[in-house]
């Protein structure tokens, strides 16, 4: 499947980590995940739950100049066409586009300083996000979850007149992006743009379903990680914020109702 088939859907999470064997040793440790070799090079790894592909590690951290982060990707029809949309916006490419074996892939940072990757290109056919029925979703949390979506809508040709593109509904304060009926990513505001907790600074925030959420935090924490939040409590999960022992943060949470297999 091609990411002309799902454009402006998040189609992968990444991490950008200084060593892969560190990275490899606290996931597998704290969320059971297993790992395996790519057509992306030495540099990467794909991660398993169960056989089923959830995330990736790539060791680009020193070589790239860019921070150890969680990344969401975006799939976009053409990387270059994307690239220029962000420019024209304001907003920043940080790496790329740079060519793989299977695609292209760029960072860039929105203009609240948000980083978020995109991708043109194969796509991994078994993985999908979503907002409740899912094993990873994502959440942009921002300053202005209205301008956010204008940026983004125009940028990943969310709510236009193709067929097949992600619509936008506006909810109160926060922003939901649906492909159909699937639930794709979630906006909210409130971030500040100058705060010196990367928590509140805006971000995109990857989450992982976990079946036992005091577990993962204490496996979390003998591996050398840390709990950087309380457990906060919502009508469909529990949730609290991780560091990982290289400092990428990112959410587990755990649902009220079983996940899905299928």
């Amino acid at each position: 499947m091609s990411s002309r088939d799902v454009f402006g859907v998040p189609c992968w999470v990444n991490l950008t980590a200084p060593a892969l064997a560190e990275a490899e040793d606290f996931y597998a440790a704290v969320l059971g995940w297993t790992f395996r070799t790519t057509r992306l090079g030495e540099d990467f790894r794909v991660a398993l739950l169960d056989g089923r592909p959830v995330a990736s590690v790539g060791a680009l951290a020193p070589r790239l100049g860019v921070p150890t982060a969680w990344t969401p990707y975006f799939a976009v029809v053409d990387a270059e066409v994307t690239s220029a949309r962000v420019r024209e916006r304001g907003a920043t490419m940080a790496v790329g586009p740079l060519a793989f074996a299977t695609g292209r892939a760029a960072l860039a940072a929105d203009p609240f300083g948000a980083v978020f990757g995109f991708w043109e290109g194969e796509v991994v056919r078994e993985w999908h996000a979503g907002e409740e029925d899912a094993e990873v979703w994502v959440e942009l949390r921002t300053r202005d979850a209205f301008a956010a979506a204008v940026f983004y809508g125009e940028v990943l040709d969310w709510a236009c007149d193709r067929p097949g593109c992600c619509d936008v509904a506006y909810e109160h304060d926060h922003v939901v992006v649906r492909r159909g009926s699937q639930t794709v990513a979630r906006i909210d505001a409130g971030a500040v743009d100058n705060d010196p907790d990367p928590q509140v600074r805006p971000r995109w925030h990857v989450h992982f379903a976990v079946a036992d959420l005091e577990a993962t935090v204490d496996r979390a924490v003998r591996h050398g990680g840390a709990a950087v939040t309380p457990v906060r409590s919502s009508a469909t999960d529990r949730r609290v914020t991780l560091r990982d022992r290289t400092g990428a943060l990112f959410t587990v949470s755990e649902p009220t109702l079983p996940l899905p297999r299928g």
